[in-house]
Formats: C-alpha cells, structure tokens, sequence
C-alpha cells in the first residue's frame, strides 16, 4: 500500500478515468443501490464497536439484593442482544437479496449468462451450512481465462494489440482507452491497461504511461501482467526523474513477485539508475 500510495503521489494532478458503461444510466443505479447497502453494513459494524468502558453491575448490597441485580443486567443484556440478533439477519438477508438481484443485472448488462448464476451467499458466510455455489466472476482483469467476455470484446482487445505490435502507437492507445471504457471490469483490463501503458511509452508520453501502468497493477496486484506493470512502471519513474521512487518500485518487483521473469531487467534498471 506504501508504494501505491507513493505512485499516487507521483502522479498526482489528473484525476482517474471515469469509466463509460454501454448503459451509464442502468450502472449508476446499480452503482447507488450499492453505496446505500455499504451504508447499512457500515451500520452495522457501528453496532460493534464499543461506546465506552463497561459500565459494570453495582454489587452493593446482601448477597440477595447482589444476584438480583445480577440477574436483572443479564435479562437486560440478552434482550438487548436478541434485538440486534433480529436487526443483523433483517439487514442480512436485504442484503442478500439485493446483490442478489444486482449481480443477476450486472451480468446481464454485461452480455454474460444468467442461467450460470448460482444461488447468493448470505452476507458475511453461513457457518455450518454448505457453502451456495460459487456465483461467475465478470473478470477480475488478470488475464483472458476463465472471465466472461462481451460480444466484440476479445476482437476489439485484439485488434488493438495488433496496431502496437504493428508500431502504429497512436492507434493502439485509442484503441485501448476505447477498450477500457466500453469494458469496465473486463477479464483483460489489467493486461489493457499495461499495452495502453507501452504505446503511450513509444508515443514518449512518459506521464501518461506510469499512469497507465500504475492503474494496471494498483487495481490489480495479483494478475498475470502485474510484475510487468510493475516493472514497467518504476522504468516510467525513472524517465520522469523520480529516481526514489523509481528504485523503491523496481525493488519491488523482487519482493513482490519472486520467481518473475522482471527480477533481471528490474535489477538492470535499477542499477543504470544508479539505485543503492
């Protein structure tokens, strides 16, 4: 998270991409109905935490008059306690059925199958009771495997890697950003954004590509190009003249990723820029 936060910095001045869904409309509902559930979990969590040091039960008194007050903080405790018992499972299981129902529409809007989605799990699991089947991931941008693709998408990503591959930078990163906006949370938005990244790098718009690098791996850290991105990025550093930064980044990779086939090229780099 230090390094992330660090790159933030670095790049601070232009805000994030607003991403343009097929259906903004549709979207910016579902996106409001989920704010207003992340509300109520907030809620939640406050009813959790404690207000104060415990007040404790006066045992003044005979022995008599000390069991019965005993008893009466304890009657008190348990209907407090059942209460909220009540309220959790009603928040519990709206909540539930609300992503329920907006999974079923992000999917959907998404052009995958609604017939493949399981049953929700409750909010929070359910100890003891079998586990509902697993619901289809949209994509969690680390690669083009096991992911849902819309109609085009797998063509237009494509298309795009052909005019980097091709030298035609310029086309590549329109062809790209086009692809993020129309593909929000689409299984090869990591590996997008890091080609984005590279045919920005060849256009020598070196901001604009650590920008784009560093989108890549912060939102997605564990995916299949993110020692890439990483490494990628810490040389975009190094091309800005944040040279701190840059070796922090570099180093990284190492550390965050052992075994990658970036270790070499990331030691290299680092060692150009004269890192200690």
């Amino acid at each position: 998270m230090r390094l992330i936060a660090m790159c933030l910095v670095v790049m601070v001045g232009v805000g994030p991409r607003v991403a343009l869904a097929q259906d903004s409309e549709t979207l910016a509902d579902i996106r409001q109905q989920l704010s207003v559930l992340f509300v109520e979990v907030l809620s939640l969590k406050r009813e959790l935490s404690t207000t104060g040091s415990p007040a404790g039960v006066t045992t003044s008194g005979t022995t008599l008059q000390r069991i019965d007050a005993i008893e009466a903080e304890v009657q008190r405790l348990t209907g407090r306690t059942e209460r909220l018992e009540q309220r959790i499972e009603r928040v519990v299981q709206d909540g539930t059925n609300r992503i329920g129902d907006l999974e079923f529409r992000l999917v959907e809007l998404e052009g995958g199958d609604v017939s493949t989605l399981g049953e929700t799990s409750t909010l929070g699991g359910d100890q003891g009771v079998t586990p509902a089947p697993a619901v289809p991931s949209l994509g969690d941008g680390g690669g083009d495997s096991g992911g849902q693709f819309a109609v085009g998408e797998r063509a237009d990503f494509e298309r795009a890697e052909a005019a980097l591959d091709a030298g035609d930078a310029q086309s590549a990163a329109d062809q790209f950003e086009a692809f993020l906006e129309t593909y929000p949370g689409s299984p090869l938005e990591a590996k997008a954004y890091l080609r984005r990244g590279q045919a920005l790098e060849a256009l020598e718009r070196e901001t604009a590509a650590a920008r784009a690098y560093l989108d890549s791996y912060s939102q997605y850290p564990q995916s299949d190009v993110a020692d890439q991105a990483l490494y990628h990025l810490g040389r975009a550093l190094g091309m800005l003249d944040k040279v701190s930064e840059a070796c922090v980044t570099l180093g990284e990779v190492e550390a965050r990723h052992p075994g990658s086939s970036m270790i070499g090229p990331a030691q290299a780099e680092m060692q150009s820029l004269g890192c200690n």
